[in-house]
């Protein structure tokens, strides 16, 4: 028996521990046997892995979930790798994570305190319940939920049977129910006495009853059941409340109400006394109203004295402060006159009487907290004393001096008085409020056209409603305070925030009178938790429990009023009893980013939307559209994911981005019906686009049956009739008394499509019509609707519908009807009066007249013209270019096959399948073809499948179907053409006859997909080239070394680049003759002829795109390359395939020695490459220059070792040579002085040196260009005098080959000086180096130390740094801040004081490193230019021409050296492996930019630079290949480190 494929859900976090998911909404399917599980991903040196754990409170197999307990993962740091956590899912709820970790402290050159942990925010994954109906899952997305108002069904079990059975057969399979339990006074469903017993009436045996209802349901009709859970409030005549009167609120529990109260208690007074006091009764107008309210305000507002909640009472507080003055109970609050400055108290007494009273309100007043008794507000004496001490001195009746009682006591009531005017003017805001909210609710229901209009105020109909249930004095309730027994009734507040409490001491809804009350329902105080309130906790849970026992779905009443940690435990409760609880809810939150709080927290299954707020076909429309689904053609990645896996155990899936789900109801037991609201006829469409959704669906009872209004909820009695509840069975299609029968035909179709997961649909919205395509993305089935919505004012007619094309689609009849109704009003009245509630008289009609024709590829339906408001039209479609032969269909033929038609190619292979920007492909191409142009989008970064991924990655990632791309795709198959002709041609010849396989695979696939309809070119374009891209990149990365292959995504990214940067050219191999992949510096700049192969570059390169990735033969070619073109002991900075090398960059012979190096160090036997004998482009210690095709040229041969040799004793020798063919036709910008190269060594220091002002020879080595500004032929960094990453190099070399020397693998000794006359050893060398780098190039951090260094005091700009050079021609700029000095530091450390370089490295941390690069320049420098632009052609001498090239702008390459001399220095002071991982993840944090970059970038790599701060540059090179290589270095090293560490065994 086969082995069940594990699901897995990846779940990545981010460095700061959130979800990195579009959206970060996390909703899961259900649960799976076996269970699938959720895969944390967690970068190995992410922030969070500090000291850090993830917390999951999702339990293990067999323990109780407890939402307070979280089971603990520890993160064990890795920077080469990340962490995987799989979590198995084996129940739906809402669970939740976070992490703990400990902060990294800001980097610094010494130890520095760790910050205390801390976690994150949390977050929540919600896993949809399993429902499942006669034995078989019910997804969601199937669900065809009745709603029925449970106290019109009839007597239990006869018409309850009927109705049930009814609903069943028109296939519905979840009643709603509302609540079952006992009723309050007012009868409403919502007004719940007794929440632990069901309602007598319907169910004389109590919950037996409701057992065997359930049970019924679900075995002989199908049905789920569902009913409302009501936590928010209960019955206000509910009988535990005289029990237990603290369940609510009121003055004792929330006293703040008070005031709330009296007002409330004296307006019922007061409208009791209208006749009385001669006011109107019966309200016929504004102006009996206005004579009200004028009374209102002075005899409720006036006569309750309002405004004593508010203000002080100045004489008591008076007292009370004279008082504690006179008795020296005088207390000086702390800073409390701090603002009096250095006089003191003196200024005191010169404050204004407003100074004085905000002193108090700020130092002295007490009570302001919240609402409460009247004149809660108060000052404390013994504070407000302070301050007549301070304007009177301190009172002392022994003295003849003492103040004036009088004075002080009238200065404090003015004070007071000053106080008390801001709450009056706070009274009077609420007290306006109050006023308008009275006018505005006592004018909607006594006067308004649309209110209810109550008529006259009397006992039965009071002016207003009460905000407060009284509960009746009797024996049980006599034993609590009389005032707690007023109890504040539930309500809502328009547009109010749903986290708040409008009962709590934060809100005074209640006393503005802005909430919307429900007096028969008394609203719960459950406080912060169950120790607040245990009984009503107690109550409550059973409550829950108790439904959840025979309910399997709940909706929860008033939501959005609910307290979401009631709701949160509640529904813990529920899921105790029945963890498939399917939970809805109504929410009126105001924000769709509130209704995610809920969703989130509570595990909220769907939302309801209702259908009948639309007010127009448009506003349909959109609803639809918002539940409809994904678009017809949508992208899908979990097939491309899992391409080729089929044999594998896993399937992987990414979490995608979620709406909040619906439950989209045609119409709820709130709404007003089509016949009030719309027209009747629209009863038909309405539901059939209801029913066209990819969401969970529901109607209400009546709906069917064409009621003709809304049943009023609380007062209406007559029970529900149906032609449905009849007994027999409901046929399909048109009938009479209603829609019931043709409701069957769609809630069949619905529920097939959920379960068969028709998830992607098209609407079109047309005048009076709607049209929805919904398909199967697999087989391309799907159903197809036309609807004519009945809006009022839409006539009979067909409304001039055009016909209806489908292309590539083949479709078939499955009914066509339309609705009649009668609505008149005398049939209207008759129906409204029955002593039943019943539909309108209706009947559903066939429509004949519906006309399929096939007109080429294409369907096209006509509808005919009797098609009036309220006609529909419902078809089945199929695409027959969709049905492939291949097992599996046609998703699973294209996503197969790649591994083992890419399984054969090569490197060289994938550069030219992957990649090849423009240049690069007409090369290839012969200029036949190159990058692929999309119109409106632009030309392709390459003409390789990387081209077409960068392009298409957040096409498919967003869905984005409007992109330029996908209308090319739709209007033509000029893109397959493109990508499988280039493919075919190139593997016509031998080099690249490995690309058969991948161009015939290709092939086979587009093949496949030609015939399908334009509009779904787009997805499957993207399946077959990201299945071709994945196949590529695995292949590709099977070719690379294990260090590679095992390690984190952002290195595999930066390996990449080595075959994005390496493959075969036409117009620049390696040799003159001889056709060999070469590097390119970068793409598109460096990409082709002379502008491929520069020296530096490769060199810097090598070490990270070759040796790195382990293409140790391609490394092993570019070294014998330049060995090849030794020449004046150096290789050229151009190579030109050894034709026309150029001899200008004094540092490339160091870079190449260090390529070297790292080959033999590298390489497993490299030292071998030592003794490779190369073919010489010139003559071996030979200046003379000639032709690459002279007979001189190759005529002789060294060994690399050789090669080595002569570089060294030529630099000892010393260089001073002019260039080969110099002047303009060689560099057109070039003064004629720099064309003269000259190096030297300084015997007494051993420091080499070379150049001049007027070149440039290292790799800051841009010339002046501009006439206008007068830079031309001035470089803009000469950088002459001893560089300091040349010494550097030098020194490496120099104890490099020593070493060799001594182990018997280099034959030479040192070099000769002096003409020849005397020797050096290469130890005497670098010793000599080594003794005077420090004194020459430290700039010590402070001026003190200057003494002990070479330094000139006056010059100097920046301290504890290196020089960036030594005796240049201009010594301002010895002493500048640039990033070359780390070059040196990685390369030779030893040269280098610890402490010294610790705090180098702090300040090129704080202040050149940017989010990518390194800024070339201290940006506090005179000459900074941080923005590059090459084409500014201006006066500017800096920045015309982009002369400024390296002087700001911040270049990536160094980032890596500086990461790589930061990670050794950091770890040699590190005692312990926990401190160890605070530098990975240091360097990790370092490099967020570069891996968000590279995530980026279209062109998969690094840029060259940015400008200032990281911002964009255009002149930039987008992917530089040694940006990338730099930073493969830098795990090199860290690979290094952990073997070394493990060898140690630390």
């Amino acid at each position: 028996m086969p082995v069940a494929q594990q699901q897995v859900y990846l779940l990545p976090l981010t460095d700061a521990g959130a979800p990195d998911v579009p959206g970060t909404y996390i909703y899961l399917p259900p649960p799976t046997e076996p269970a699938y599980v959720v895969r944390f991903q967690i970068e190995g040196c992410s922030s969070i892995c500090r000291e850090g754990s993830l917390w999951v409170n999702i339990p293990a197999k067999g323990d109780p979930f407890r939402r307070d307990h979280y089971r603990e993962f520890k993160l064990k740091p890795d920077f080469n790798g990340f962490h995987e956590i799989d979590i198995p899912i084996h129940e739906p709820n809402a669970y939740s994570f976070y992490t703990t970790y400990r902060p990294l402290p800001e980097w610094s050159f010494t130890d520095v305190a760790s910050p205390a942990p801390t976690q994150t925010d949390t977050y929540f994954i919600d896993v949809c319940p399993r429902l499942t109906l006669a034995g078989q899952q019910l997804p969601v997305e199937s669900l065809n939920v009745f709603s029925c108002l449970s106290k019109f069904m009839g007597s239990y079990p006869a018409d309850w049977d009927n109705h049930l059975r009814g609903i069943s057969q028109r296939g519905y399979n979840m009643v709603h129910f509302t609540p079952l339990t006992i009723r309050g006074e007012s009868n409403s469903p919502y007004s719940v006495y007794d929440q632990l017993h069901f309602d007598p009436a319907a169910f004389p045996h109590g919950e037996a009853d409701v057992a065997r209802m359930v049970k019924k349901m679900q075995q002989e009709y199908k049905l789920l059941a569902m009913t409302d859970v009501v936590w928010n409030h209960t019955a206000n005549n509910s009988k535990w409340l005289e029990e237990h009167p603290e369940a609510g609120y009121n003055v004792d529990t929330a006293p703040w109400l008070r005031a709330a109260l009296d007002l409330d208690t004296a307006l019922l007074q007061f409208g009791k006394d209208l006749h009385m006091l001669d006011l109107p009764t019966t309200l016929t107008s504004v102006a009996d109203l206005l004579k009200i309210m004028d009374a209102c305000k002075t005899r409720v507002l006036g006569g309750v004295k309002l405004w004593e909640y508010y203000v002080l009472d100045v004489e008591r507080d008076t007292n009370a402060v004279v008082q504690a003055w006179t008795a020296g109970e005088v207390s000086f609050p702390e800073t409390g006159f701090s603002e009096a400055g250095l006089r003191g108290l003196d200024v005191v007494k010169q404050w204004t009487l407003k100074q004085k009273a905000d002193w108090l309100v700020e130092h002295a007043l007490r009570g302001g907290d919240r609402m409460g008794e009247k004149y809660r507000r108060h000052v404390e004496p013994k504070y407000a004393a302070a301050l007549l001490v301070a304007l009177f001195g301190r009172y002392d009746s022994r003295t003849s001096s003492t103040p004036d009682q009088g004075a002080a006591r009238g200065a404090i009531a003015k004070m007071l008085e000053e106080v008390n005017l801001h709450f009056y003017r706070e009274y009077d805001g609420d007290a306006a409020e109050i006023m308008e909210q009275l006018f505005n609710r006592i004018k909607y229901v006594r006067i308004d056209e649309h209110g209810p209009k109550l008529g006259e105020i009397n006992d039965s109909s009071p002016l207003i409603e009460s905000y407060f249930t009284r509960l009746p004095l009797n024996e049980v309730t006599k034993k609590h305070n009389p005032e707690a027994l007023a109890l504040v009734n539930n309500g809502w507040v328009w547009a109010a925030d749903a986290m708040r409490d409008n009962a709590g001491s934060k809100s005074r809804a209640y006393l503005r009178r802005e909430v919307i009350v429900w007096g028969d329902c008394v609203k719960l105080r459950y406080g912060t938790g169950p120790e607040d309130n245990p009984y009503l906790w107690d109550h409550m849970a059973k409550y829950t429990r108790l439904m959840a026992k025979y309910f399997q779905g709940f909706r929860i009443d008033n939501c959005h009023s609910t307290p979401i940690h009631l709701a949160e435990y509640m529904l813990d409760q529920a899921r105790l009893v029945n963890p498939n609880c399917f939970v809805v809810a109504e929410l009126f939150s105001g924000s769709e980013e509130m209704d995610f709080k809920f969703v989130k927290r509570l595990g909220i299954s769907a939302l309801i939307r209702e259908a009948m707020q639309a007010w127009s076909t448009q506003e349909l429309s959109r609803l639809v559209h918002r539940h409809g689904g994904v678009p017809i053609g949508s992208f899908e990645t979990d097939e491309v994911l899992n391409a080729d896996h089929s044999t594998d155990v896993e399937i992987i899936h990414r979490i995608k981005r979620s709406p909040v789900n619906a439950l989209f109801m045609d119409c709820t037991h709130d709404n007003e019906t089509p016949a009030q609201k719309r027209d009747a006829r629209d009863t038909l469409p309405n539901a059939a686009l209801v029913a066209m959704c990819s969401c969970a669906t529901g109607s209400v009872f009546g709906y069917d049956e064409i009621y003709p209004e809304l049943i009023e909820l609380v007062h209406e009695k007559r029970p529900y009739t149906s032609i449905n509840s009849t007994g027999g069975p409901v046929k399909p299609g048109a009938g009479e008394s209603g829609i019931g029968g043709v409701k069957k035909i769609l809630n069949e179709i619905h529920t097939e499509m959920g379960r068969e997961e028709y998830t992607e649909t098209y609407i079109h919205h047309d005048h009076e019509y709607i049209t929805v395509h919904r398909v199967n993305p697999r087989t391309r089935e799907g159903k197809f609707l036309i609807a004519h919505t009945a809006f009022p004012g839409y006539g009979n007619g067909n409304g001039g519908f055009a016909p209806t094309k489908l292309p590539g689609t083949r479709a078939k009849l499955v009914g066509s009807w339309v609705l009649e109704v009668d609505n008149s009003p005398e049939t209207r009245a008759a129906v409204i009066g029955d002593k039943v509630l019943k539909g309108l008289p209706s009947k559903t009609k066939n429509i004949q007249g519906v006309i399929i024709e096939t007109v080429g590829d294409q369907t096209v339906i006509s509808i005919p013209e009797k098609f009036s408001p309220g006609s529909i039209a419902l078809f089945d479609t199929w695409v027959p270019t969709a049905e492939h032969a291949s097992e599996g269909g046609l998703d699973k033929f294209v996503t197969t096959g790649a591994r083992a038609a890419f399984k054969d190619v090569q490197l060289p292979d994938l550069n030219i399948i992957l990649y090849r920007c423009d240049p690069e492909e007409r090369d290839l191409s012969d200029n036949k073809d190159g990058a692929y142009n999309i119109p409106g989008h632009g030309p392709l970064v390459y003409a390789g499948l990387q081209g077409w991924w960068s392009c298409l990655r957040d096409v498919v990632n967003e869905n984005n179907l409007g992109h330029p791309l996908c209308n090319h795709l739709r209007e033509g198959q000029w893109a397959l053409d493109y990508c499988v002709g280039r493919l075919e041609r190139v593997s016509q010849k031998k080099r690249y006859q490995r690309i058969q396989g991948p161009a015939t695979w290709i092939k086979e696939r587009f093949d496949a997909i030609r015939k399908l309809p334009s509009y779904l070119l787009p997805r499957y374009f993207a399946i077959v080239i990201q299945t071709a891209y994945n196949a590529a990149v695995d292949r590709n990365l099977e070719l690379f070394n294990e260090n590679v292959r095992t390690g984190q995504a952002f290195l595999k990214r930066l390996a990449l680049v080595s075959t994005q940067c390496t493959g075969y050219m036409n117009s620049a191999s390696l040799w003159p003759d001889k056709y060999v992949p070469s590097m390119a510096a970068g793409l598109p700049h460096f990409s082709n002829d002379w502008a491929r192969c520069w020296g530096r570059d490769i060199c810097i390169s090598a070490r990270g795109l070759l040796l790195g990735t382990g293409r140790y033969s391609d490394a092993r070619e570019h070294i014998h390359a330049f060995a090849s073109v030794v020449k004046h002991g150096m290789i050229p900075n151009l190579l030109s395939g050894g034709k026309l090398p150029r001899y200008n960059s004094r540092d490339s012979p160091w870079w190449f020695l260090q390529n070297i190096q790292d080959y033999t160090k590298i390489v497993p036997d490299g030292l071998d490459i030592l003794q490779d004998k190369v073919k010489r482009r010139f003559l071996p210690y030979d200046d003379t220059w000639f032709p690459h095709n002279d007979k001189r040229a190759y005529s002789k041969s060294t060994t690399i070792e050789d090669a080595i040799q002569e570089i060294l004793q030529r630099h000892a020798t010393g260089l001073d040579f002019r260039e080969y063919n110099a002047g303009p036709n060689l560099d057109s910008q070039m003064k004629s002085e720099g064309f003269d190269i000259k190096v030297w060594v300084d015997w007494s220091t051993g420091l080499l040196f070379g150049g001049n002002q007027w070149n440039c020879g290292t790799w800051m080595d841009k010339m002046g260009e501009s006439e206008k500004a007068g830079s031309k032929g001035v470089p803009g960094t000469p950088r002459d005098g001893a560089a300091v990453e040349i010494i550097g190099m030098l020194y490496s070399a120099l104890r490099w080959v020593d070493h060799l020397r001594e182990e018997g693998c280099y034959k030479y000794d040192g070099v000769t000086i002096e003409g020849g006359s005397k020797a050096i050893s290469f130890k005497a060398w670098a010793d000599k180096i080594k003794a005077n780098f420090e004194r020459c190039y430290y700039i010590p951090r402070t001026p003190e130390e200057d003494a002990k260094y070479d330094v000139n005091s006056k010059i100097v700009h920046r301290r504890g740094i290196y020089k960036d050079l030594y005796q240049s021609g201009k010594e301002y700029e010895d002493y500048q801040l640039r990033p070359n000095f780390p070059v040196a530091m990685t390369v030779a450390p030893d040269l280098f004081d610890d402490d010294h370089a610790l705090y180098a490295l702090q300040q090129a941390d704080r202040v050149l490193l940017g989010p990518q690069g390194m800024k070339t320049l201290d940006p506090s420098d005179l000459n900074y230019r941080g923005f590059y632009i090459n084409s500014e052609d201006s006066t500017d001498f800096h920045t015309s021409k982009g002369r400024n090239y390296h002087q700001g702008p911040e270049w990536v390459w160094p980032t890596g050296f500086f990461c790589r001399a930061f990670l050794f220095f950091d770890l040699k002071r590190r005692k312990t492996a926990e401190e160890r991982v605070e530098s990975y993840q240091q360097i990790t944090r370092r490099l967020a930019g570069c891996m968000k970059a590279i995530q980026e970038s279209p062109w998969a790599g690094l840029t060259e630079l940015t400008q200032k701060d990281g911002a964009f540059c255009g002149d930039s090179c987008p992917t530089q290949a040694w940006s990338a290589s730099c930073i493969i270095d830098l795990f090199q090293d860290a690979r290094e480190y952990e073997l070394a560490e493990a060898d140690s065994g630390e």
